[in-house]
């Protein structure tokens, strides 16, 4: 099943969680924290402003963004989890 955003919402596929800290712990399930990071795997087509026109958004499809913990909604695909936000609450693209 596809998605496709709406406005200026984009769909976000959280990447997995550091399973060990920098020191090299390993983490138990009960102490991993919800990914903050993710691939964006679709974008809607931008706000519209009361002109008429689209804001352009400046995510694009397979940028690596960071995001608040308890930022967007949850969702599934095909028994995958899945965020859904706006732009606005992405805080960063991460580059390479």
């Amino acid at each position: 099943m596809a998605v496709q955003p709406l406005d200026d919402r984009i769909l976000i596929k959280p990447l997995e969680a550091e399973l060990t800290t920098a020191g090299g712990i390993v983490l138990p399930d009960t102490a991993k924290e919800k990914p903050q990071r993710g691939k964006v795997v679709a974008t809607g087509p931008g706000k519209l402003l009361d002109s008429g026109n689209r804001a352009s958004l400046t995510i694009s499809e397979g940028d690596i963004v960071l995001f608040g913990k308890y930022a967007g909604t949850e969702i599934k695909i095909d028994g995958v989890e899945h965020q859904i936000m706006r732009e606005s609450e992405i805080l960063g693209i991460l580059e390479d």
